[in-house]
C-alpha cells in the first residue's frame, strides 16, 4: 500500500476490505489522490501526503478534476467538509492557505 493511501485509510478508520466512498459522488472510490499533486506547487512530498491534501475519488473524477487548477478550491472545500463530517482532525489553516492560493 502506498504511503499516502495508508495515511488516508488510517485517518478515516478504513480497512482495505471496506467500501471507500468518493468524497465527490459517494460512489466507490478507486483512487486516493493528492488534491495538489506532487508535480504542482512548491510543497515538499511530505507536505503533499498530509490528510488535508488526500482525497478519495472515482477514476472518472480523478481524470476530470485531477491536476486542474480550476477545480482546486472545489476539491479542498469538499474535502474539508468530508473530514469534518467524519470527525477527522485537520489543520484548517492549511485549507485556508490552499483555497486562497487557488482562488486567484
Amino acid at each position: 500500500m502506498k504511503e499516502h493511501t495508508k495515511i488516508y485509510m488510517d485517518a478515516l478508520g478504513y480497512d482495505i476490505t471496506d467500501f471507500i466512498p468518493s468524497e465527490i459522488s459517494g460512489k466507490k472510490a478507486v483512487d486516493i489522490c493528492h488534491i495538489e499533486c506532487r508535480g504542482m506547487g512548491g510543497n515538499p512530498l511530505k507536505d503533499k501526503n498530509r490528510i488535508e491534501n488526500l482525497m478519495a475519488q472515482t477514476r472518472d473524477e480523478h481524470i476530470e478534476f485531477g491536476d486542474k487548477k480550476k477545480f482546486m478550491v472545489y476539491q479542498y472545500k469538499i474535502h474539508r467538509q468530508f473530514l469534518s463530517d467524519n470527525g477527522v482532525k485537520f489543520d484548517n489553516n492549511y485549507f485556508e492557505k490552499m483555497i486562497t492560493k487557488y482562488e486567484n
